[in-house]
């Protein structure tokens, strides 16, 4: 076998590796190191099938391997980075002191990625757009918490620092990560009709959609930085919605 037909899976490996590096960290409680090993795992991710395409290099055992290195970097990450700001933000609980069980909730992330992964392997619906928000979309989201956790504590306080804080907060509630956790984990397996953002050519009309988006996130980022990451994702669900049922 030539050997570009190989180099897709081994940046699927790549991903898989940052996923690996990253539970490590993640149980050390270097949590900034595990999320921006997961944005690394996300790249990898996004450009594995970018080089399939253009080496013709695609295969089943590069789609296969490509679920399993997504489970490890999208769903179980993930599920450490929450059941370590659940730990760290119990203190004091008696809820939690009651019902000690939940501080093991998070990994129901972990679960339904391995439902979503497992499902579009199979359905062949999903090879323009999706059924349900992608992994790595729900790993970023999470993936952003100690990053913005640690800005809002060392930014100098500004217009948009709003956003940190509050955000701040949010990831640092128990109740509330509990919750989201539960939200988010159905939204993996809801068939809610999202949009690619793979361009399959750049027309307007045909990517009118992923233009906004792109546009819309670009002045998010360049506004509030890593606080617009969990803003996106939830941008990207509403676009999606509009883009389905009303345009």
């Amino acid at each position: 076998m030539k050997i570009k037909n190989h180099i897709p899976n081994f940046i699927t490996l790549l991903n898989l590796f940052c996923g690996c590096l990253a539970i490590v960290a993640a149980f050390k409680f270097d949590l900034i190191i595990a999320s921006y090993l997961v944005f690394a795992g996300a790249f990898f991710d996004y450009i594995d099938g970018t080089a399939a395409r253009i080496l013709k290099a695609k295969s089943d055992m590069g789609k296969e391997l490509d679920s399993l290195a997504d489970v490890v970097t999208f769903g179980v990450v993930p599920s450490i980075i929450v059941y370590q700001l659940l730990i760290k933000n119990i203190t004091g609980s008696v809820f939690f002191s009651d019902y000690n069980f939940l501080i093991y909730f998070p990994f129901i992330i972990a679960l339904f990625s391995a439902i979503r992964l497992a499902k579009f392997n199979i359905d062949n619906r999903q090879t323009i757009s999706f059924l349900g928000i992608p992994t790595p979309a729900n790993a970023i989201f999470w993936a952003s918490a100690p990053i913005i956790i640690y800005y809002n504590e060392h930014l100098t306080p500004s217009t948009f620092t709003f956003f940190h804080s509050f955000l701040s907060d949010v990831f640092q509630n128990p109740y509330i990560l509990l919750i989201m956790s539960l939200i988010l984990s159905l939204l993996l397996i809801i068939e809610i009709p999202l949009f690619s953002l793979k361009f399959t050519n750049f027309k307007w009309k045909n990517n009118s959609i992923r233009y906004l988006f792109l546009a819309a996130s670009i002045i998010l980022i360049l506004l509030i930085n890593v606080a617009a990451l969990p803003i996106i994702i939830i941008l990207y669900i509403v676009f999606s919605i509009i883009h389905q049922y009303f345009l």
